[in-house]
């Protein structure tokens, strides 16, 4: 459900919010053609040019009703037009939509492209026409958050891995510095005299057993 509308009489949700916002824009149209029709006699009747008859006083109200009923319009039209460019209903933009992972306004938005066929329908040629085009059945809604919600199907989603970029930054090594050199190749000196010094160690020791052996 998206909210109660009293011009319409009914309940507007799923099934008639595409001829809700139809509705907003063939309107729209309607109270700009008349405001533009009358607009002549309207300068007229401020000019005192029309003849001094009770029609005068007609053109004023038409104008004017036609004139307030187009602003009214026309921010309600530009609202809604929001909520479907975001994917939203009204009672989502007051109160964002629960998942597992907290409350989420942008949860269903799946972009500007999507969220339009997401109302209106994939064939833009029926964009316009009173015929029913929007997707999905009023039960289940796909989400962006769907590999972290449960309850929504599951979709095989294969994002960019960074592994490798990650493997192949930490397999690139920097040059090193001179100083960093001259360290290293003490360390290196340092563990090749003191694997000599256990090989004249060890040697030492094999040679006093051969000699215990001797002596026996």
């Amino acid at each position: 459900m998206d909210h109660h509308c009293p011009w319409v009489n009914n309940c507007v949700g799923f099934s008639n919010y595409k001829f809700f916002v139809l509705f907003l824009a063939y309107s729209l149209l309607y109270c700009l053609f008349v405001a533009a029709t009358v607009l002549q006699y309207f300068i007229k009747f401020w000019a005192s040019e029309l003849p001094d008859s009770h029609a005068k006083f007609h053109v004023l109200f038409l104008f004017f009703v036609a004139a307030m009923f187009f602003i009214s319009i026309l921010s309600l039209f530009s609202y809604h037009c929001w909520l479907v460019g975001k994917n939203r209903s009204t009672i989502e933009a007051f109160r964002g939509p629960v998942f597992r992972n907290g409350p989420d306004r942008n949860g269903f938005s799946l972009g500007f492209s999507k969220n339009l066929k997401e109302v209106f329908g994939d064939e833009k040629k029926y964009w316009l026409l009173p015929v029913y085009t929007s997707l999905g059945d009023g039960s289940t809604f796909p989400t962006r958050l769907v590999s972290l919600d449960p309850e929504q199907p599951t979709i095989d989603v294969q994002p960019v891995s960074t592994k490798s970029v990650a493997d192949g930054q930490s397999c690139a090594t920097r040059p090193l510095s001179e100083s960093q050199n001259r360290l290293l190749g003490n360390d290196q000196h340092f563990t090749e005299d003191g694997l000599d010094a256990d090989h004249l160690k060890l040697g030492s020791k094999d040679n006093v057993t051969v000699s215990i052996e001797s002596e026996s």
